[in-house]
């Protein structure tokens, strides 16, 4: 569709006077006026957690409602929808059905990455038996879009003699998984994302859509994907490459090479940064507003919307968060990578804690 950027974002800001919305709008821009421009909108970590029976925990259902309800009323209408992994909390019969249902009010083609609380308790059999391969590409209007399941890990530790496969899922779902085992893409994907590759042109822009974040954050948390380097190389050779990725429940952005990273927040709550909740060493690019939560079950913080513009292959996020001004994170050209345009000193953030 052809918009003006001005406009786009006009539109954009009816929607924000309701609030901060739990999901991503993307604009993939080829020009001002280009018939390329296409939007599409990101939803991502609703982990819908069952209680019993038909009941399942509230704040989660809403968040993931709202998300759905902002986007059907989303002017320009988006092309089609991510959603970017962990529909369900414990990946259960019972949460991937409500989930699922819950997102079949989306008008509009959806698109599913998977993440690892689909996964774990059945290896993804239910979500694939619902939703089809766990890693697969696709072209729209001059770009190509890659999905990957990254948050496979290393045979010894998924087959090992488990109590129960729910022993295995509750290892993956905590935070602090200390005997849980690093997320990866994995050789088969591998050999499988390189065969795809070879057919695409090296000025095609490349937009990698994941679940972890094809990078190495922080490994007590599994904010890490252990062949990221391997992943890296694959996406070398091409001009244009931006991951976008779930996961982490909050912002993040970095620029390795010629690839850009940018997380997209949740709709079910937020985790806290790592620099606040241990000493220990850790490889986080620099965030965009260091938060430091005092609370970090507040249920917005963490979701909100994010216009994300892409002229030329290279990304602008405009980021809208609760309590807190509004961001933008752009792509430096000068400087080959993407920063905050107004990132706050450090006697200007919200005072950090000291522990949980």
């Amino acid at each position: 569709m052809s918009m003006k950027r001005r406009d786009f974002l006009k539109t954009g800001g009816a929607l924000l006077a309701a609030g901060s919305l739990p999901l991503s709008l993307v604009e993939v821009a080829f020009g001002k006026e280009s018939p390329q421009n296409f939007t599409f909108a990101f939803i991502s970590d609703s982990h819908i957690t069952h209680i019993k029976g038909n009941e399942f925990v509230r704040n989660w259902d809403m968040g993931l409602k709202r998300a759905i309800a902002e986007a059907n009323l989303m002017t320009p209408r988006p092309d089609f929808i991510i959603y970017g992994g962990d529909i369900a909390q414990l990946g259960t019969k019972e949460e991937i059905d409500h989930g699922l249902e819950l997102m079949g009010a989306l008008r509009g083609k959806v698109h599913y990455v998977m993440g690892e609380h689909d996964y774990y308790v059945d290896l993804g059999d239910y979500w694939r038996k619902q939703l089809g391969p766990d890693y697969y590409s696709f072209d729209h209007k001059g770009v190509h879009f890659v999905v990957l399941n990254s948050i496979v890990t290393y045979d010894e530790w998924t087959h090992q003699d488990w109590d129960s496969p729910m022993a295995r899922m509750k290892e993956m779902a905590r935070l602090d998984n200390p005997n849980g085992s690093p997320f990866m893409v994995g050789p088969t994907q591998r050999e499988w994302l390189r065969k795809d590759l070879e057919k695409v042109d090296r000025d095609t822009p490349i937009v990698v859509l994941s679940h972890s974040p094809l990078q190495k954050i922080y490994k007590g948390w599994n904010f890490w994907t252990d062949d990221a380097e391997e992943v890296q190389a694959l996406l070398k050779p091409f001009n244009k490459v931006t991951v976008l990725y779930g996961h982490v429940h909050q912002i993040q952005y970095n620029q390795i090479g010629n690839i850009s990273f940018h997380a997209v927040m949740a709709t079910a709550w937020p985790w806290p940064y790592p620099s606040t909740y241990s000493q220990e060493a850790s490889h986080l690019p620099k965030l965009t507003v260091e938060m430091n939560r005092a609370d970090p079950f507040f249920e917005r913080d963490a979701t909100g919307w994010q216009f994300i513009n892409m002229d030329s292959g290279n990304i602008d996020v405009h980021y809208t968060l609760p309590d807190n001004s509004n961001r933008v994170v752009a792509f430096n050209e000068d400087k080959g990578h993407p920063e905050d345009t107004k990132y706050q000193a450090e006697g200007n953030q919200i005072p950090p804690q000291e522990h949980y």
